[in-house]
């Protein structure tokens, strides 16, 4: 992990078409801004972890129904 040190109007370049800004500083909590292009998804990662497992579970409830058909 790199690990960096951001004021507030700073920014980070990624792959050179995304870019993390430091927006504003309160307390313990930090806002950010990114922009990237469209066709790249941006998501919390409790959000991502979520979307994760119920793509595995729909696909466990898929795989079933598919087995049960062919039975």
């Amino acid at each position: 992990m790199l690990a960096l040190t951001r004021k507030k109007g700073e920014s980070i370049i990624l792959n050179n078409n995304i870019e993390i800004s430091i927006l504003e500083l309160r307390g313990d909590q930090v806002k950010i801004g990114i922009s990237a292009p469209k066709e790249i998804p941006v998501y919390r990662k409790e959000v991502y972890l979520q979307i994760q497992k119920e793509n595995e579970e729909a696909l466990s409830a898929d795989s079933i129904a598919a087995l049960s058909n062919i039975l």
